[in-house]
């Protein structure tokens, strides 16, 4: 029986999503609403462009499940529609001892999540890297760079070869569940369903509680700022080089990453984004800001964190700063090496208590189901995601594989 479905969001996990309903149901009519004029258009667009092998992720973690499987598909589908990929490997390096000790349970975790780490002392990363200083260091050879708006265009493409379409400029105003259907307002008119996905990724909150779903959580903007290397620079590492991360804190820090252009980047750090959308200071949203101060989740979450914050912010504010993180194990780097180069926002789910939500939390009702959280390494895992909604989406609508 052919079923009318929509998936709202056109980055690289809506997309993935669209894709392979249409692989597995091919008589399924699937429209893609995206709400910029072109797809991948935020996070997939905005990203470092790693591919994540799993190094960091609870054992046993849809993270952890999704980001191995995601790497390997991720190359796999790269090779098969020739889009550019490059398994570089990454290094994650120890500059002082107590980074020393938590390489250890970074190991550790490397095993439980069936990775082949290799330890390196301090002489080995200096023969691998020799432009990195550090007492030792764990090479994760899965790890690698693609370009996920490229991705995201070819399976947009795919989506239309399997006579999909793709709606762009159709911002969703408005969700009504019905007996037997989905509406959703768009502005490019009203478009009906029997059932639909939401891949909203900054906006996903707001569309659940649209179709009804009671919210413990809240999506909270962290800007990740980065800077691009001059083309002196190109060759300043082999690996994406990662500073162990402080377990006290909620991301990562500032890393090398080697891009598909060629170039390096350095960054991300991570700031309160001042609006969804906030690429920038400059760019404020009102209503953004007044949904956080309502909510008592961001209240405890900027609790928790405020020296992280002010750190962060500091790095920001001042290039000196944001070069400081860097040369901790990349000694060569001056002020005049940091260009400027564009920002992500990263769409982070908080409870109300001002916990993280570090897995993919997905919610459903009747006719919808719901992506919403989606955090790195999202674009890595899109592929196992996209597979894990079709088999959900499946279930609830009690359809068989054709």
């Amino acid at each position: 029986m052919e079923k009318k479905i929509i998936v709202v969001g056109g980055g690289i996990v809506g997309l993935s999503t669209a894709m392979q309903i249409l692989d597995r149901f091919p008589e399924a009519r699937v429209t893609v609403l995206e709400k910029e004029e072109t797809v991948a258009g935020h996070q997939t667009g905005h990203n470092s462009g790693v591919i994540h092998a799993g190094v960091y992720y609870a054992p046993g973690s849809l993270k952890a499940k999704f980001c191995r499987e995601g790497a390997q598909s991720t190359y796999d589908f790269c090779r098969l529609h020739n889009l550019p990929t490059d398994q570089c490997g990454k290094l994650i390096v120890a500059t002082d001892g107590i980074g020393l000790q938590r390489l250890d349970a970074l190991f550790d975790r490397c095993i439980k999540n069936s990775l082949s780490p290799l330890r390196l002392d301090e002489e080995a990363l200096r023969q691998r890297e020799p432009n990195i200083v550090g007492k030792g260091a764990i090479y994760v050879a899965s790890s690698g760079i693609a370009d996920y708006p490229a991705m995201a265009k070819k399976m947009a493409s795919i989506i239309a070869s399997k006579g999909g379409i793709v709606t762009t400029c159709a911002a969703v105003t408005d969700v009504r569940e019905e007996i037997g259907t989905v509406s959703i307002e768009t502005a490019k008119g009203d478009f009906h369903a029997d059932y639909a996905i939401f891949c909203a990724g900054l906006h996903a909150d707001r569309l659940a509680r649209k179709c009804g779903i009671e919210l413990d959580f809240r999506i909270v903007p962290f800007r990740g700022e980065y800077y691009r290397l001059p083309a002196k620079h190109n060759d300043i590492v082999k690996h994406l080089i990662y500073p162990v991360p402080d377990p006290a804190l909620p991301f990562l820090g500032v890393h090398l990453t080697r891009m598909i252009g060629g170039y390096v980047t350095v960054g991300p750090n991570a700031v309160l984004a001042l609006a969804r959308e906030g690429y920038d200071w400059s760019k404020i949203s009102a209503m953004d800001l007044a949904e956080m101060a309502m909510f008592e989740g961001f209240w405890r979450v900027i609790g928790s964190n405020w020296r992280s914050a002010i750190r962060e912010f500091g790095n920001s504010i001042f290039r000196r700063r944001y070069l400081a993180e860097c040369q901790r194990y990349c000694p060569n780097l001056h002020i005049d090496d940091l260009r400027p180069y564009p920002a992500g926002v990263r769409a982070q789910a908080v409870l109300k208590d001002g916990t993280l939500v570090h897995d993919f939390l997905i919610r459903k009702t009747g006719r919808t189901l719901h992506v919403c959280n989606a955090p790195s390494p999202a674009a890595t895992a899109a592929l196992p995601i996209g597979r894990y909604l079709v088999d959900q989406f499946a279930e609830q609508s009690q359809l068989s594989q054709a």
